[in-house]
């Protein structure tokens, strides 16, 4: 029997539409509305750089234009309806999925016990103990709060001191979690200061394969059709293997089937999804521009993107200067289904201006004044969101393309 094809317009909409991105940027951004929309998407990336605006919030402004950052800290810090931790990178994900993370835990403990033995500063093992017993007398602590008498490194994640290395290593692991940020800098307390007693680790079995399920039906869920690869680094605690195993019982189970997916470039690929994807009668994506975060979630697998979308992106942050393609943060633009560039722009918060220095458009768009007035639209919405007063372009913002 013939597989199930999307055509490439389909399967960029069915994916936008997991993503939230497919629907008209509208809504409630705060409390019960915020919690959904994180709830749709899985988890929100954290990322320090404030070129524009913090990823997590251009993540969740890009969706909800009444979003603000304080309605992040609210629902995350007060009603404490997030927690933190890690999926491919650090993120806020529902408390509702805490349960789920109990296998991550157990898998950070024992990888990181291992790595950060070769290349943190020897002593973060015998710093459990004292750095438990302080945050117990002394409520909850950031990094600079313990191991005052440690010698500090240069700063870096490189060469974190001892204590430092053991809050992660407690947090990672589950004693520790979380509770917000002061800036940028986590404050830590006792798991079971924060957490329902009968979720805190010690007092929940895990069972690692009913996590495993879960986790795959998640990813799953988000995607709507996927690589096993694809569904173990959507939280990034399956393993390749186990994914691939929950795959191949669900073809033997029938809970999922194979379809056929047309790539960008035209290519078909084989791919999983559950029987009767819903691919018809989907909503078409607003044409507005709109500035994505680079690490939006719609990004976050930078080669799926590039089948789906055509566009090729990494971000440069670590990249010298010199060497740079494009800039070192610069923010892709989406229209419609399409992602039609990137822009390199920064807040000049000193003068209140959000500066753009360039724009490359895709080989494949025109440039028009009605993109650009459409860009404006959105460079003004963006500014007013970060706090800025206007926007100025350099003389020679428009690139050709590369």
């Amino acid at each position: 029997m013939a597989l199930q094809r999307l055509d490439n317009k389909t399967a960029r909409a069915l994916f936008m539409n997991r993503h939230v991105l497919a629907e008209q940027p509208a809504g409630g951004a705060k409390g019960a509305d915020l919690l959904d929309l994180i709830h749709r998407l899985g988890f929100v990336q954290l990322d320090s750089i404030n070129t524009v605006a913090r990823a997590h919030d251009l993540i969740l402004f890009s969706r909800r234009p009444s979003y603000r950052a304080k309605n992040l800290k609210h629902l995350y810090e007060r009603d404490k309806a997030l927690f933190e931790h890690w999926t491919h990178d650090a993120a806020v994900i529902p408390m509702a999925f805490y349960p789920h993370w109990h296998l991550r835990f157990q898998r950070d403990a024992d990888l990181l016990k291992s790595r950060w033995k070769n290349w943190r500063r020897d002593g973060f093992e015998q710093r459990f103990a004292t750095v438990l017993q302080h945050i117990r007398d002394h409520g909850p602590v950031s990094s600079s709060d313990v191991g005052k008498d440690e010698k500090k490194g240069s700063g870096g994640w490189w060469d974190w001191h001892p204590s430092k290395t053991a809050l992660e290593f407690l947090w990672r692991s589950g004693a520790l979690t979380v509770i917000g940020r002061n800036g940028f800098q986590k404050r830590y307390d006792l798991t079971e200061r924060v957490i329902d007693t009968h979720l805190c680790p010690g007092n929940m079995v895990c069972d690692a394969e009913a996590t495993v399920d879960w986790l795959c039906n998640a990813a799953l869920d988000r995607l709507g059709f996927a690589t096993s690869g694809e569904l173990a680094a959507f939280w990034d605690t399956v393993s390749v293997a186990e994914a691939k195993t929950w795959c191949e019982k669900g073809l033997t189970q029938g809970f999922l089937e194979e379809i056929e997916v047309t790539c960008a470039n035209g290519m078909v690929r084989k791919l999983l999804a559950r029987p009767g994807l819903a691919a018809a009668d989907l909503p078409a994506a607003p044409g507005r521009i709109r500035v994505l975060s680079p690490f939006d979630p719609m990004l976050r697998d930078r080669n799926r993107a590039e089948r789906l979308f055509g566009f090729h992106y990494r971000i440069e942050v670590f990249v010298p200067a010199a060497k740079r393609t494009y800039g070192y943060y610069v923010f892709p633009l989406l229209e419609g289904d399409r992602l039609i560039g990137r822009i390199d722009m920064k807040g000049q918060r000193d003068r209140g201006v959000l500066h753009v220095s360039s724009l490359w458009p895709e080989r494949s768009v025109r440039w028009s004044e009605a993109r650009t007035r459409r860009l404006q639209s959105e460079l003004d919405r963006v500014r007013r969101f970060a706090g800025l007063d206007d926007v100025e372009f350099s003389i020679d913002w428009l690139k050709d393309p590369k």
